[in-house]
């Protein structure tokens, strides 16, 4: 798999989108801020349906430094 980059799908919604998030966890606890992210990872893996896609997404997630 290539490099993952927000570019790559959103183009210049990225960074409304990164906005977006942060707004979302404005506010939370670092505990409460890891459960709306475990929530999020779920919530998306069912929008995408594609298991082999998103074991992908997972082993580029981890190399993204």
């Amino acid at each position: 798999m290539t490099s993952l980059t927000l570019e790559d799908r959103l183009g210049s919604e990225g960074d409304a989108v990164y906005a977006a998030l942060m707004t979302a966890h404005a506010g939370l606890t670092e505990e409460q801020s890891h459960a709306l992210n475990a929530r999020l990872v779920l919530m998306l893996a069912n929008e995408i349906g594609d298991r082999d896609r998103l074991e992908a997404l997972f082993s580029a997630a981890r190399e993204i430094e």
